[in-house]
């Protein structure tokens, strides 16, 4: 079993983080063939991604509570089992309703790797040190983004889209058994507090502290979102991209993720959560500003697209994990549960926002660059409105025992 506070299980942790960009990002770049093959509009096809979002929001709602009962490995295990049954089906769907129906169900199991990693980081973690755990597996979750496209483009080009669903079967093969030979229990006492699943939900969200970083949060994602619903469309269709060059592009856009990761990893325990927050949304708002002002003047728009989503990227990396840590921070208690609503909020905001992106785009790149600076821009003002509240929560007694265990053996 892999120690506490090592790379190595930072590693894997990333790895599981790293579904719901995989099984999301490999794909993208056959939504237009996936189209043409099903016989499906743009509207259906994008209910592929649509109805994956929803089965994540779904599956969160169980996983967190189920973990803070019966343990993080083997509810994890379970979802990890469901992933890859979905996946084949995925692969070998016959129509766009089926198709539609099994992303659900990948959905499903997918979730359980998206709400207990972060769970397990609660577990050992709190505050600053929570989050720039969490920001060193957002640098690892976030070569996914970057190798996902590339992988896809090139597998679609040389054997179809389902073919990518096989790929994300092996890929799911690979985590669960890296998971059961190697992940740890992190969770050693029930939670100390008793009731229904629906008590522990309201008692998070009574929190003004949680909802406005889980506010933020959600704008993020959202944002993310709408690129990843739209960009394909937009990139491919309107601008004339292959498969392969839209997984190019939309890897160098990834490439802000990877610089944002790594600035918030030493940032955070320098400057503390909030102010990485703020410099983090503060560049959501500029990337989607950047864009709504490039597809405004139209120079050379695949560049300067590109470009405008990976500024938000950074931003994304500097302020999505910070927020999250300052959600779960006051409840050691319940991580899986609080993981679990975090998870819900983010999936349903991008669901929803995906899906208007998908039904609004038509001959211009309008709707995807006014989602992304609508986002951007809500995410800065909830950090500034919202910066006393936040500070009234914060736990000085659980930032100093996170940092007590900052080391392995104090983590374990």
């Amino acid at each position: 079993m892999l120690r506490p506070g090592t790379l190595a299980l930072t590693a894997l942790l990333g790895l599981l983080t790293a579904f719901g960009p995989v099984a999301t990002d490999m794909y993208v770049p056959s939504m237009p063939a996936i189209g043409q093959a099903l016989g499906a509009g743009t509207s259906e096809v994008q209910l592929t991604l649509s109805s994956y979002l929803v089965g994540v929001a779904a599956g969160q709602v169980v996983y967190g509570p189920l973990s803070d009962r019966f343990g993080r490995k083997p509810v994890l295990l379970m979802a990890l089992a469901l992933f890859c049954a979905a996946s084949l089906a995925c692969a070998a769907a016959p129509t766009i309703e089926t198709l539609i129906a099994a992303r659900a169900l990948q959905a499903l199991g997918g979730s359980g790797a998206i709400v207990l990693p972060r769970a397990i980081v609660r577990d050992l973690y709190a505050g600053e040190r929570a989050g720039r755990e969490l920001s060193r597996i957002g640098a690892v979750m976030s070569f996914a983004p970057v190798l996902a496209p590339l992988i896809g483009g090139i597998v679609q080009a040389g054997f179809g889209w389902r073919a990518n669903f096989a790929v994300i079967v092996a890929v799911g093969i690979f985590a669960a058994t890296a998971a059961w030979r190697c992940l740890p229990e992190t969770r050693v006492q029930r939670p100390r507090r008793r009731g229904s699943i629906v008590q522990a939900y309201r008692r998070l969200a009574s929190n003004r502290a949680f909802v406005a970083h889980l506010g933020i949060a959600a704008c993020a994602y959202a944002g993310l979102f709408a690129w990843i619903s739209g960009s394909a469309f937009v990139l491919e269709d309107l601008y004339g991209l292959s498969a392969l060059g839209f997984g190019v592009a939309f890897a160098v856009a990834c490439l802000g993720s990877l610089a944002g990761a790594a600035l918030a990893a030493s940032l955070v325990v320098r400057i503390g959560l909030d102010l990485t927050i703020g410099l983090g949304t503060l560049a959501l708002a500029a990337g989607g500003l950047a864009m709504l002002a490039s597809v405004a003047i139209g120079w050379q728009p695949v560049t300067s697209l590109v470009l405008a989503m990976a500024i938000y990227h950074a931003g994304l990396m500097l302020a999505m994990p910070q927020a999250i840590a300052g959600a779960m921070t006051p409840f050691p208690d319940c991580a899986g549960t609080a993981s679990s609503l975090v998870g819900v909020v983010q999936q349903s905001a991008a669901a929803l926002l995906g899906a208007v992106v998908g039904h609004a785009l038509g001959a211009t790149a309008w709707p995807l660059a006014s989602a992304v600076a609508a986002m951007g821009c809500l995410a800065f003002a909830l950090w500034a409105a919202s910066r006393s509240v936040r500070a009234e929560h914060t736990s000085p007694a659980d930032s100093r025992a996170s940092r007590d265990r900052g080391s392995p053996a104090g983590a374990w």
